[in-house]
């Protein structure tokens, strides 16, 4: 084996390990990061049905409106 074939190895492990953490919202890593960005995502979609980061409008009777709703603020989480 050559040597970037090993470290390849090594960086797919080191990512394959890494599980979310509510820090990764706050972390340099950019693999944490996307750790964070995936979670929020699969959350966003649990929760909506969509990943496009907007709340359904609702009538006062909680029927679906639209899905043109507002956007979910992102503050905080990607800077």
């Amino acid at each position: 084996m050559d040597k970037n074939n090993n470290e390849s190895i090594e960086n797919a492990e080191k990512v394959a390990e890494k599980m979310y953490d509510v820090s990764d919202y706050k972390s340099n890593d950019p693999v944490d990061k996307g750790i964070a960005i995936t979670h929020e995502q699969v959350s966003d979609d649990y929760m909506e049905g969509t990943i496009d980061a907007k709340i359904d409008k609702l009538d006062k009777n909680g029927q679906l409106k639209s899905h043109k709703g507002e956007e979910i603020p992102r503050r905080g989480y990607f800077k």
